[in-house]
């Protein structure tokens, strides 16, 4: 999976967006597969997930409705490559639809993916505020990982 979105990613003309959009998804799908872990989730689908989530902002240039627009794409994606079963594709693709709704408690790994893109948007850059629609999420996050205010 990793091949097929670095030749989707690369096809990005512009340096930094390109640079951008591989840090984010390779920085969700890590977070994603550390926080399955600790969940008990499969670490593998928690993975793919998160290199999947966004991927249709990244190939239209725009994040109008990407959450459910990128279920369908995602769902394109592994049909082609064929590594999911059908249930396995539901549980990614449920993911990618709900991951923008950070206030809506949905299931197991909705919530991982959701909490995989919070730990990349507010650990990527600790100068950056942590969004108002993320905050609750980012603090329930350092309590169940342990972490502390400085």
């Amino acid at each position: 999976m990793r091949t097929y979105i670095d030749k989707k990613l690369n096809k990005i003309e512009d340096e930094d967006k390109r640079i951008s959009a591989t840090a984010h998804l390779y920085g969700v799908s890590l977070a994603a597969q550390m926080l399955a872990k600790k969940r008990y989730l499969d670490q593998e689908l928690a993975a793919m997930a998160g290199m999947l989530h966004d991927m249709h902002a990244y190939k239209t240039g725009s994040y109008d409705d990407h959450a459910h627009l990128g279920a369908d794409l995602a769902k394109e994606i592994l049909g082609e490559l064929g590594l999911t079963t059908p249930e396995e594709t539901d549980i990614i693709c449920s993911a990618i639809y709900h991951h923008d709704d950070k206030a809506t408690i949905d299931g197991p790994m909705d919530e991982l993916l959701k909490d995989a893109d919070v730990i990349d948007h507010c650990f990527k850059d600790a100068s950056k505020p942590v969004k108002e629609k993320e905050q609750k999420r980012y603090d329930a996050l350092c309590t169940e990982l342990g972490l502390r205010d400085n």
